[in-house]
């Protein structure tokens, strides 16, 4: 007893200081500060440095070298932020838009112009140029003493490859100079000859050189010459309404949540509610503390983490009611029921982790931020549930909550028959999905476009205006987006302010020239602004093919790793494909939505997606893992139709309480939002409805099916 009782205090101690820490987390008291003020969020939430490159030459670019280009710039910026976009702007100019930052010149500094790149030996021959240099990363690796130095590994292009080979055969022992626009920046000696296009320069004094190094040699391996036409401050995307109403949108609705968990579960409602705020406080100081921007598709990740502590709860709380109810003693079913959960909830958030994962080493951009959060959420929401909510619940037990009256107990509920009605669900989602390709098809047929993609895609042109005040973010989204709706008759209007001036930039599908001058008469008309100041560039897509073939391989890659892991661990790939059939299915029934109401295709359409794959795929181990455990506690006179039945039946209040919880946070967010925001949330939960449908009504009757069948080939 004397035990309990002073574990009862260290763990009250410690809810205290978790408290504190979200109290600190915040920023609640009078200095307002904490570590949500000092996340960076990115271009759509608080602004940063946008920095104008113009190609030089005797001869225009063509659109492969401005490609080339654009992509080599991605992934240079991606150092400063996931979220740093490199979109074209007219024929020869190369747009850099660096959230979380406000100091153009340190940024120009830091980032180096973009100059030619040369490999020379003694006397100045040029053995290859920048071009055929395919990448340069700093690394670490043994030296001749087993102690780590930093060095720069380069990767050739074949061409590059082969005239390294011969450069390098014919001077061993002599020195190959790195010349970047005009000055030597190293000049590493040629111990062997390199023929396989993998090169590493060693000798670097430190970290701080070897990075240098391979940033210069990145940025010159450009396939034009840059020089800097403009560098601004661009203020939010989205302004500082967006962001406050985020903020109440997710307070209310953890509220909400929290609420709804003390209704239904009790004293351990309670318990989750507290573990709930520590995930919060702890997510808040995590992003602070890895210097992750947030964006949009960041909030996404953070809800989905919300979603996936709360199921996990949800989970352990449902095992310790039905124990309770088999009339096991209230410690003992606290202490079975965290262990039986234990499975599902390792399972279905190593699953999501291994997407994370994934996305975060092969995607770019958006998808690299959001898998960086979710990542970062679901190690989190596994420790509040499973290690605060364990000892939390512990705490109360010892101190007061011995009676099972605070926990609630499992009433015996006859399995329903989902397997009978599968053809049934089967033929919803087939007419879903059909829906689809078919609304796409009429839509392409009539000029509109398969789907409404937005400027993040397609491109557009950007307008920059100078009113005669500066307008704030309310103004403009009141004022100016309906003028310039009036010309384009296309609501995906975006709008940055350049800071410090009275500058707006007006980003817009493409404009031809008539529309261009309507568009300038019209903010004459309505604000008096100058014509004369008013400037106009075709941009292309922020999102690039190549970022888009990173998100679909990152995505691919991620499918088959999550194949393979629940094949590992259910033994059985029948299960693995019907979890994977599942994910196919809530991802095209939302791309159906998208298709049939026309919300527009923008950043925020990856972050989308790739909730609801992460959302889908732990709704469906849950179920999985309920089948698997009826399965080796099945007898004789029960068929595998009834267990399946029995384990849906069973996991149904877990995936209704989850689904609910899940939906009213987003629900929040959309009703509270500002318009780019509730674009952002519809989807989200048509996902949520669709993935809590596609694992009650069709993964377990997907594996039913699939076994059945297999049976049927057994016994011919």
């Amino acid at each position: 007893m004397k035990k309990n009782k002073a574990l009862a205090v260290v763990i009250v101690t410690a809810l205290f200081l978790g408290l504190l820490t979200f109290t600190a987390a915040v920023g609640f008291g009078p200095t307002g500060t904490g570590s949500a003020k000092n996340i960076n969020t990115g271009l759509d939430l608080a602004g940063g440095v946008s920095i104008t490159y113009q190609a030089v030459g005797d001869e225009t670019p063509t659109q492969e070298q401005m490609n080339d280009t654009v992509y080599k710039l991605q992934q240079r910026v991606d150092s400063y932020s996931t979220e740093a976009q490199v979109y074209q702007e007219g024929s020869d100019r190369i747009n850099i838009e660096i959230p979380g930052v406000s100091d153009a010149n340190a940024i120009l500094e830091e980032l180096g112009k973009p100059g030619s790149l040369e490999f020379q030996l003694t006397d100045g021959t040029v053995v290859l140029d920048g071009s055929e240099v395919a990448s340069a990363e700093a690394g670490v690796q043994p030296d001749s003493m087993k102690n780590k130095e930093w060095v720069v590994q380069l990767t050739l292009t074949d061409e590059g490859a082969k005239a390294f080979a011969d450069a390098t055969s014919a001077n061993v022992g002599k020195q190959i100079s790195i010349v970047y626009d005009g000055e030597v920046i190293s000049s590493p000696r040629v111990n062997e000859a390199i023929t396989d296009g993998s090169a590493v320069i060693s000798g670097m004094a430190g970290q701080s050189e070897a990075e240098k190094l391979a940033s210069s040699i990145r940025i010159g391996s450009l396939s034009l010459k840059l020089e800097e036409l403009r560098s601004q401050v661009v203020g939010a995307q989205l302004g500082e309404e967006a962001i406050h109403t985020s903020l109440i949108a997710g307070a209310i609705g953890l509220i909400i949540v929290i609420l709804f968990m003390i209704l239904v579960y009790r004293l351990p409602g309670l318990v989750a509610g507290i573990a709930l705020l520590v995930y919060t406080a702890l997510m808040l100081v995590t992003l602070n503390a890895f210097d992750i921007t947030l964006t949009l598709p960041g909030i996404a990740g953070i809800i989905l983490g919300i979603g996936m502590a709360v199921d996990a709860n949800v989970i352990i709380y449902a095992r310790i009611r039905e124990e309770i109810a088999a009339g096991k003693s209230v410690l003992n079913s606290i202490q079975t029921g965290f262990h039986k959960a234990l499975s599902a909830i390792v399972d279905g958030n190593i699953t999501t982790l291994i997407a994370a994962l994934v996305l975060g080493i092969l995607g770019s951009g958006s998808v690299k931020g959001f898998a960086y959060t979710l990542a970062m959420g679901i190690v989190l929401s596994m420790f509040s549930a499973l290690v605060i909510s364990r000892y939390l619940t512990l705490a109360f037990y010892a101190l007061f909550a011995r009676d099972k009256k605070y926990y609630g107990e499992a009433k015996e509920r006859k399995p329903i028959d989902f397997l009978g009605r599968r053809k049934i669900c089967f033929i919803i989602s087939i007419v879903l999905i059909v829906i689809g390709p078919v609304t796409m098809g009429i839509q392409s047929a009539t000029g509109n476009g398969a789907l409404n993609y937005s400027l993040e895609f397609k491109g557009g042109t950007s307008t920059n205006v100078t009113f005669n005040e500066d307008m704030s973010i309310v103004d403009i989204d009141s004022k100016v987006k309906p003028v310039v709706q009036e010309v384009t008759g296309d609501a995906d209007i975006q709008t940055q302010k350049v800071t410090g001036t009275n500058q707006v930039i007006i980003k817009t599908r493409t404009l031809d020239l008539d529309e261009r001058n309507s568009l300038n008469d019209k903010l004459a008309e309505n604000f008096d602004v100058d014509t004369t100041l008013i400037s106009s560039e075709n941009i292309s897509a922020t999102i690039g093919s190549e970022m888009r073939k990173d998100a679909v391989m990152a995505v691919i890659i991620a499918t088959i790793c999550m194949l393979l892991y629940i094949w590992f661990r259910f033994k059985d790939i029948r299960f693995a494909a019907s979890a994977v059939l599942a994910l196919v299915h809530d991802v095209l029934v939302v791309l159906m939505f998208y298709a049939v109401s026309r919300i527009s295709i923008g950043n925020t359409f990856i972050a989308c997606m790739l909730t609801i794959v992460g959302y889908s795929i732990n709704a469906t181990i849950v179920i999985f893992d309920r089948i698997r455990e009826n399965l080796k506690a099945m007898g004789k006179k029960d068929s595998v139709y009834d267990v399946v039945n029995a384990s849906i039946t069973q996991t149904l209040t877990r995936s209704i309480y989850t689904s609910f919880t899940t939906f009213v946070m987003v629900a929040v967010l959309f009703i509270l939002g500002v318009p780019s925001i509730r674009e952002f949330a519809l989807p989200l939960m048509v996902g949520v409805v669709c993935g809590a449908y596609s694992s009650v009504c069709i993964t377990g009757a997907l594996w039913y099916t699939m076994k059945e069948r297999q049976q049927k080939k057994e016994n011919a």
